[in-house]
């Protein structure tokens, strides 16, 4: 293990309470490093080797022996990426058409259009297009800030991009640097919650609800589904992710309640009621007009292991604004950083979506350490997490200028899985996961399949 990597760990370690990190527990091999102005792969290393710790340390303290974590660092980077390959067809489309960064007057600016009624925000302040081309032309007439102001206020996403200086003077920059990365915060007495908690299978009939969008949240639960959990996530009608369920739908089961509508609100407080673990993704303030804040939630279940995140931080003005991690990106200076490493004309983000991607995993680890709590001290857990906190934890270390690392190796055959997953779209070769354990293994029990195909009911204990 690295010194950067164990600098990573240990902050991550902190932030959940656990200090020191147990990295005698802990080995990490595999070289190669995700080329940036940051250390991704040490990130993508530390985020893994986390959330491996926090389900070793659950177990241990049921009284299983302490259990041995090893993270290949080369397939826990290629895992903030695409893992799956299809056999005989095609992923989707990541990207809407009109998605992507664009010259302004004054700069760049990303706009978001992956969801219908952001791209028709986009298009109410721009006018219709069917290319990026056409789009263009009009943006440049544009100031950055006051489009990004337009669009956001259409209801839309959009971000300036802004250098790193910039974002620590920035009222929001200023108040993300004042946030842990990983708020928690101990819940009243509850229940003994009856886990069996079996070392190959450790979250077996545990019940998780997953309440997450595009792509931090979903990462999260997928990994607890590895696990051996039984997640059941609700969205909307109306609401899909056909270019990414490929990916955040393995393991997993998937229904639509409308939250509005009293039969589905009694549907969905059955299920809070009995569940054992809730992640949401919404933004601040969002549950708590549905009637559903922090307060109803461990009312409803108390104990309740209650994960959350959002885009933009929990203080601030913009704690309620719509954000991904493309777009925390731009707002924070990683992209801009990434122009000045690569002497490039554009803007130059990560080379994968890490924020989504590492957030993802401290939520994964935010959970079992929420679980160890409940059998620990007999209380319920409560964490919080952001996309741009995790963003200061990548400004906080770049690399030294001129650094280059080893190059990561693309994925080869030998990287995937023997079994194929026949998914929805088709049969495919998933990557091997990065992480194992002495006795527990990542596994997932379904394939990867689209939104809506199940009831919204609990599997049998």
């Amino acid at each position: 293990m690295t010194p950067l990597i164990h600098t990573l760990l240990d902050e991550i370690w902190q932030s959940l309470g656990q200090c020191p990190a147990p990295a005698d527990r802990l080995t990490v091999s595999g070289t190669g490093a995700l080329p940036s102005a940051f250390p991704v792969t040490e990130l993508a290393t530390a985020a893994w080797s986390a959330a491996g710790l926090a389900c070793a340390e659950l177990l241990r303290r049921e009284g299983a022996a302490a259990q041995q974590v090893w993270v290949d660092q080369r397939l826990a980077s290629l895992w903030f990426g695409w893992t799956l390959r299809p056999l005989g067809w095609t992923l989707p489309a990541a990207w809407d058409a009109l998605a992507g960064d664009y010259a302004t007057a004054d700069g760049w600016i990303r706009l978001h259009t992956n969801a219908p009624h952001h791209r028709r925000a986009v298009e109410q302040v721009l006018g219709p297009a069917s290319k990026k081309g056409a789009l263009a032309e009009r943006v440049l007439a544009w100031k950055k800030s006051e489009l990004e102001e337009a669009v956001i206020a259409a209801g839309g996403c959009a971000a300036q991009m802004r250098s790193a200086a910039a974002w620590r003077q920035h009222i929001q920059g200023k108040s993300v640097a004042l946030e842990p990365l990983i708020h928690t915060a101990l819940q009243p007495e509850a229940p003994s919650p009856g886990w069996t908690l079996p070392v190959a299978r450790p979250l077996h009939g545990v019940r998780v609800l997953d309440l997450t969008r595009i792509l931090a949240g979903p990462i999260a639960t997928r990994f607890l589904a590895g696990l051996g959990a039984d997640v059941l996530r609700i969205d909307p009608y109306g609401w899909d992710e056909p270019g990414v369920e490929h990916e955040v739908m393995l393991g997993k089961r998937s229904a639509r309640l409308n939250l509005t509508n009293a039969r589905d609100r009694h549907t969905f407080e059955h299920l809070l009621r009995n569940a054992d673990v809730i992640v949401h993704g919404y933004r601040a303030g969002a549950l708590e007009k549905l009637g559903y804040g922090a307060e109803e939630r461990h009312a409803l279940a108390p104990g309740l292991i209650d994960v959350c995140l959002n885009a933009y931080g929990w203080s601030g003005p913009w704690r309620t604004r719509r954000g991904f991690d493309s777009l925390v990106q731009m707002s924070c200076g990683l992209a801009e950083a990434g122009m000045v490493w690569r002497s490039a004309s554009l803007p130059v983000p990560l080379p994968v979506q890490a924020l989504d991607h590492a957030t993802g995993y401290l939520m994964a680890a935010a959970v079992l350490t929420g679980m160890t709590q409940r059998l620990y001290r007999g209380t319920g857990y409560r964490a919080r997490l952001s996309l741009a906190r995790t963003a200061q934890l990548l400004l906080a270390h770049p690399y030294p200028t001129h650094y280059r690392p080893e190059p990561l190796t693309p994925a080869e055959s030998t990287d995937e899985n023997p079994e194929t997953e026949l998914t929805h779209w088709g049969a495919a070769q998933r990557l091997r996961a990065p992480l194992s354990l002495q006795g527990t293994a990542l596994q997932w029990a379904l394939p990867a399949t689209t939104l809506g195909t199940s009831q919204p009911e609990w599997l049998r204990r």
